[in-house]
């Protein structure tokens, strides 16, 4: 058994980890902990150690946003006052609520007449998104983004849920909802794809489940290039691409969240192609950039990152992209907001390439209501021309950290929340 002194030096040495890799600055001192009588009267009684003081809590991480010790979050805070519009009145936000600490009303005479936000569960929503918010920029240690390498090969995962997925790989212990909030955000998009190209995918075959048949075919066949039979060497002849369409926050993550992906999928090369206007971010300018090629960096000897700052559409009316191959590719939309007004005009020139490329693609939703609008209008466009691969379900692995639509602060969400599938007809039916 670990003693305090021994778990306290280990911790440090986590934490210190951590910030190296994330180029952080961290004042440690080298010199081991003095233990107090109380210190030694707990490890002789097999008592846990005092939580240090910076361990997030609902009180220590409670601040109201126009007050918040976070210059970002008072910023925040003044862009709904400008932008969002009270539910009651219509008129501008300028009250705050004191339940969740996010301004959410243009008074408190209004605040108070709003029945349904106080008989909702929203202002205890919007309360875990402000602490969330303010754990991130607490300046604690992070242990919990010290992530495992490789999977023993005798050690199989289990996908049942994240509980299950963090013990079987060998996560750090995640004791609180701050320490799930913070990497479930950033692992929910690698681990939503490992989880449904998975040998012991979480995911049924209907009725049981929500995959069809053809569903099973597309991933099976994928599945085949994936796990192959003679695991000492891979049979393809140029690496699986997966393709992130309409990328955002996803192409930003750090290569070693993404790395999770190759743990999880150990016996073959691979491509991320992010793709869309916003896919790659240069840090150095502190901007989008927009390239007439694409950009590729080779991460190590089995993971290619490649972006392409262009639509789809455009890209696969070029060839670009040519060949595809179902064995080797396969598309994710995370959040593609295919029925939102602003996007849809983009999305119905790139979903009819998306289908002819025969290739399963999975998309995934912000939470019902922004799932079923893009599935509703998905099938009202391309219902004959489409297979569905994967009815619409509730993502195991979506994020866990809640969020604030800060033009529309009533709308809280965690990213891929849900997930569906489809994929371009195979067969089409012919009259006789």
């Amino acid at each position: 058994m670990m003693n305090a002194a021994c778990l306290a030096r280990a911790r440090v040495a986590a934490a210190r980890s951590v910030a190296q890799s994330f180029g952080k600055r961290y004042s440690y001192s080298t010199a081991p902990p003095k233990e107090s009588f109380l210190t030694m009267l707990r490890t002789t009684l097999g008592m846990d150690p005092p939580l240090p003081p910076d361990y997030p809590t609902e009180k220590n991480r409670f601040h109201p946003w126009d007050q918040s010790p976070s210059q970002e979050l008072q910023a925040r805070a003044a862009f709904i006052k400008s932008h969002a519009k009270c539910p009651m009145t219509g008129l501008n936000i300028d009250y705050t609520c004191p339940k969740s600490g996010i301004p959410t009303h243009h008074s408190r005479e209004a605040w108070e007449q709003d029945k349904y936000y106080h008989e909702s569960e929203l202002p205890e929503l919007l309360k875990k998104a402000n602490m969330y918010e303010h754990d991130l920029r607490s300046g604690r240690a992070f242990p919990e983004f010290d992530f495992p390498g490789v999977q023993y090969r005798d050690a199989v995962v289990n996908y049942l849920n994240w509980d299950t997925f963090f013990y079987t790989r060998e996560f750090y212990s995640m004791d609180n909802e701050f320490n799930l909030a913070a990497v479930t955000k950033m692992l929910t998009y690698p681990v939503t794809m490992a989880s449904l190209l998975a040998e012991y995918s979480p995911y049924n075959l209907s009725p049981k489940g929500p995959i069809t048949l053809e569903g099973l075919k597309s991933l099976a066949a994928m599945r085949y290039t994936l796990w192959p039979k003679d695991r000492t060497k891979s049979w393809q002849d140029r690496p699986v691409r997966f393709f992130l369409l309409g990328a955002r926050s996803e192409s930003q993550l750090p290569a070693h969240v993404w790395k999770q992906l190759s743990y999880l999928l150990p016996y073959t090369e691979f491509e991320l192609v992010f793709v869309g206007p916003e896919a790659y971010y240069d840090n150095t300018r502190n901007r989008y950039v927009k390239s007439d090629t694409k950009i590729s960096h080779r991460i190590d000897n089995r993971m290619i990152f490649t972006y392409y700052t262009d639509y789809f559409h455009v890209l696969h009316e070029a060839k670009d992209l040519f060949p595809y191959d179902p064995y080797l590719d396969m598309f994710f939309l995370f959040h593609p907001g295919l029925g939102a007004p602003e996007a849809m005009d983009q999305w119905e020139k790139s979903i009819p390439g998306l289908l002819e490329s025969k290739c399963a693609v999975f998309a995934t939703g912000f939470h019902e209501a922004d799932m079923r609008r893009d599935w509703e209008w998905l099938m009202s466009k391309y219902s004959d021309e489409l297979d569905v691969l994967m009815e619409p379900t509730p993502n195991i692995f979506g994020s866990l950290k809640w969020e604030v639509n800060d033009l529309n602060p009533r709308e809280v969400y965690e990213f891929n929340q849900q997930l569906y599938g489809f994929r371009g007809k195979r067969y089409h039916a012919i009259l006789r």
